[in-house]
């Protein structure tokens, strides 16, 4: 049977849709940095306050940002984003939810905010008793240092930075989050 130009254009078109929705649902690491193992999902939960960040679309403008994590009944976890618009004067609030990459065991997540599309979230650093994290997004554009307070030591901050830097990392870009709003 020969399809018509129309079919073909359609077919076409589907397969790109489906290559993209399968790309862009990948949960990648960035190269050479590898996930904290054994990681501890249930010890990773609660809340983690965002110290600095590679600024990008969805956190402009961002200050006083935190996320909390919670178990779903389906296994999953639920993640609550949220952060001042210092510039509209308003929180801003988004909800996702992430699963392991691979195994539990292992710091690699993927996240969802938008359906089907994961993005990676590795837990690359994180020290014994889950105060500070360093984690990578998919490559060399996310990165986020976390605490369990609003601020971090000097000498993780220092530690954190330093192995970003030699994964490649601009920690030059990275923008500090200021905590001073109450929600």
């Amino acid at each position: 049977m020969k399809l018509k130009s129309w079919e073909t254009g359609l077919a076409a078109g589907i397969s790109a849709v489906a290559v993209l929705v399968l790309f862009n649902s990948c949960a990648t690491i960035p190269k050479g940095a590898s996930a904290v193992r054994p990681f501890d999902q249930k010890r990773y939960l609660g809340t983690w306050y965002e110290i600095a960040r590679m600024d990008f679309e969805f956190e402009k403008n961002l200050s006083d940002v935190s996320a909390a994590y919670s178990l779903n009944a389906d296994g999953s976890i639920r993640v609550d984003n949220k952060g001042y618009d210092y510039v509209r004067q308003k929180w801003k609030e988004s909800i996702g939810k992430a699963k392991p990459a691979k195994d539990a065991g292992t710091g690699r997540l993927k996240v969802s905010f938008f359906g089907p599309f994961y993005a990676g979230y590795n837990v690359i650093a994180i020290d014994p008793e889950y105060r500070y994290a360093l984690v990578a997004g998919n490559n060399l554009d996310y990165l986020w240092l976390l605490s369990r307070e609003k601020s971090i030591p000097a000498a993780i901050r220092t530690a954190y930075l330093k192995q970003a830097k030699a994964l490649g990392y601009d920690v030059s870009k990275l923008v500090w989050t200021k905590h001073a709003q109450s929600n």
